[in-house]
């Protein structure tokens, strides 16, 4: 292993009726909250009744945002920054999945400095503090319920960035899995592709050659989603199966998969970004168009660790090295189709005339991540086999 740092100060509370704990939680940072919550399925579901009686009974006045797309936009950071200077803002409570949180996370970052918070996304400014962030987690996911990263799109430029910073730490995260009962089965299954993409993206992008134990962690994690995902595609009311699904989802991107494995990069998602930014996709239905064309073309030189994954995850291992990798690669977007996720471009209605447009929208992440390996030419091939 490579040296490494880990620390992670998120506490998690974890399991069924947990979310009134909210309240009491919140309290220690602050009286004035923001409350950040998505389109309005939490006051369906009983859940911001929940969580607003929590912080009621714990005195807290209450400042609403709602509507947060699935596709965050810098439009709402916005208007979250300027709530939290009006009502003089100690805390951010953020409900729902990986969008509401890095919306909230956006607004803890940018109220707190006088600049355009756009400018932390262009690498142009460092983001020093940041307001108390607590979460309720409604979807299994992005794992930004316990990890310093955030992903916003510009809704001026249709750029869409992501960047990560310690100060980022959600304080709390309350996480049950009973919550997400009523998530619906496509937004499940997004949720299941997202977690895997983010372990591949560690498994595959290291340059550590005997990463035994990071591995078949890895590996495990993506075997118990896709066996939990399976499940609830049946059973969307599994508990069990929406524990598993929410923990793995979680530890997926908490820094505990990537650490010794030295610089990673995020290749996958960075390619996808271009395609939720520019045609509004779900994130996850996004990866599971990029990850099998990514692993194809990746194979010239990841043959060995893809026949691995194969192997080890599906069981293949029956001929070379550069087959078995090749059906691996095919089972894992079999298994896509399977959960009803889109495997290429034309499925979402993407013609090959705009992979260059796409290209050159990933092309500004690439600089960003510092993935100099991705050229212009380089990304519309990984597009065009995506295509």
């Amino acid at each position: 292993m490579y040296n490494f740092v880990l620390e992670n100060p998120t506490k998690i509370i974890f399991g069924k009726n947990t979310v009134d704990q909210i309240g009491p939680e919140t309290k220690q940072f602050g009286t004035n909250i923001l409350l950040v919550y998505g389109q309005g399925s939490i006051k369906k579901n009983g859940i911001y009744a929940a969580v607003t009686n929590s912080l009621k009974s714990s005195k807290l006045n209450i400042t609403e945002l709602g509507g947060i797309r699935s596709n965050p936009l810098l439009s709402d950071v916005r208007k979250g920054i300027k709530l939290t200077r009006q009502h003089a803002i100690d805390v951010i409570v953020a409900v729902g999945g990986g969008s509401v949180i890095d919306t909230a996370k956006a607004i803890a970052a940018g109220a707190v400095v006088e600049h355009n918070v756009w400018q932390f996304f262009r690498g142009k400014k460092g983001i020093a503090s940041a307001l108390p962030v607590c979460t309720v987690l409604t979807i299994a996911a992005s794992g930004s319920e316990m990890n310093g990263g955030m992903v916003i799109t510009n809704d001026e430029t249709h750029q869409k960035l992501g960047i990560g910073n310690k100060k980022l730490y959600p304080k709390v995260s309350i996480l049950d899995p009973a919550v997400t009962f009523s998530v619906p089965a496509s937004y499940t299954a997004y949720g299941a592709v997202d977690a895997i993409a983010h372990c591949l993206e560690f498994y595959f992008t290291t340059t550590l050659v005997n990463a035994h134990v990071q591995d078949r962690f890895i590996e495990g994690l993506i075997i118990n989603i896709i066996e939990a995902c399976n499940i609830l595609m049946i059973e969307p009311d599994n508990y069990e199966a929406r524990a598993n699904m929410m923990w793995c989802a979680t530890m997926a991107l908490n820094g505990w998969t990537a650490a010794g494995l030295g610089r990673v990069g995020f290749p996958m998602h960075m390619i996808e970004h271009s395609l939720s930014a520019l045609h509004d996709l779900p994130h996850g239905a996004g990866l599971s168009i990029i990850i099998p064309a990514w692993l194809r073309w990746a194979q010239k030189d990841h043959a060995e660790k893809i026949a691995q994954f194969a192997d080890r995850v599906f069981g293949i291992d029956t001929g070379t090295i550069d087959n078995n990798a090749a059906l691996g690669i095919k089972k894992l977007k079999s298994w896509f189709t399977s959960v009803q996720c889109p495997v290429k471009l034309s499925e979402c209605s993407i013609k090959p005339g705009e992979i260059p447009t796409l290209a050159e929208h990933s092309l500004i992440q690439a600089k960003l991540w510092r993935l100099k390996e991705y050229s212009k030419e380089t990304i519309i091939e990984i597009l065009t086999i995506a295509a």
